[in-house]
């Protein structure tokens, strides 16, 4: 049996829809692992997409962006939003070289994205707003409590959800580190994994701690944020999506777009979209080494 389900989804992350156009689909999807084939279900995702006129008043803290159809969470189980951070400013400069861990800046059009991402999540009432400790991501944590109506909270820090440290591999290009050494890395070949950095396995077993310890903390019925980066999403991603940890670094995460993920008592995760970026009429973001 062909299983065409991912090649949906990738298609409906990275496609370029005209305004106004309308996704929709309900369907059981399978994900075929070295194991077994695991059943998720994807509810209805029905995205809504409008010409922007102009770029939407993202200092306005009562503006609410829309998004993708999202129905209340059941019985007995949690949500998480995956929020990655906006566009940063790359330390090479012109030279687009891997940062990991690196503690980058966001550019403008990175503040605004992370602006942009507040303004769709202000319609939630979010219990917990965790972070990575890294700058861009914790901008992106405060825009979303100076949003949400309630803002007696504190955003929690996860050491747990810090991006990939990529080691000897920072400041370097990809024709630096080698096509084919990346190449290997990506596939988990861990005789390649960069001197003083992390592979894709240690990775993924460190942020899937973190967010079991947010899991904890948030309270059933309710929903929790977790703002970090474009490696701890896909982590937290392939999981729920039994997606081989060897195949994780395939899944398209754009700069300060949103992924919705339920938890039942089970440990059952419900995918309801990944990464859906609200239409705030910004420009496109560069988004090249990481």
């Amino acid at each position: 049996m062909k299983i065409f389900s991912r090649a949906i989804l990738t298609a409906l992350a990275t496609s370029k829809p005209t305004p106004t156009s309308c996704f929709a689909f309900s369907n059981k999807v399978y994900y075929p692992n070295s194991e077994h084939i695991m059943m998720k279900h994807i509810d209805k995702f029905s995205t809504r997409l409008f010409s922007a006129a102009s770029t939407a008043d993202l200092d306005d803290l009562t503006v609410t962006l829309d998004g993708p159809d999202l129905p209340s969470i059941a019985s007995g189980s949690k949500r998480l939003f995956l929020v990655r951070h906006g566009e940063v400013i790359n330390p090479g400069g012109d030279r687009p070289v891997y940062y990991g861990c690196m503690d980058v800046k966001l550019s403008g059009l990175g503040e605004k994205e992370a602006k942009a991402a507040g303004a769709y999540l202000k319609q939630f009432d979010v219990q917990n707003i965790a972070s990575s400790p890294l700058t861009r991501a914790k901008f992106g944590a405060n825009e979303v409590l100076k949003r949400q109506e309630s803002k007696d909270k504190e955003i929690l820090i996860f050491e747990g959800f810090t991006e990939m440290d990529r080691g000897a591999w920072v400041n370097l290009t990809l024709d630096e580190i080698g096509k084919e050494n990346m190449e290997a890395f990506d596939r988990c070949d861990l005789s390649v994994t960069p001197e003083g950095g992390e592979s894709y396995p240690g990775l993924k077993e460190r942020v899937l701690k973190a967010r079991d310890e947010l899991l904890e903390a948030t309270e059933v019925g309710q929903a929790s944020a977790v703002i970090s980066h474009l490696q701890v999403t896909r982590s937290m991603l392939s999981d729920a999506l039994g997606i081989p940890v060897d195949e994780m670094s395939t899944l398209k995460v754009a700069t300060a777009s949103i992924t919705c993920i339920d938890f039942d008592e089970s440990g059952e995760q419900t995918v309801h979209f990944q990464s859906f970026k609200p239409d705030a009429g910004l420009r496109k973001s560069v988004d090249g080494a990481n």
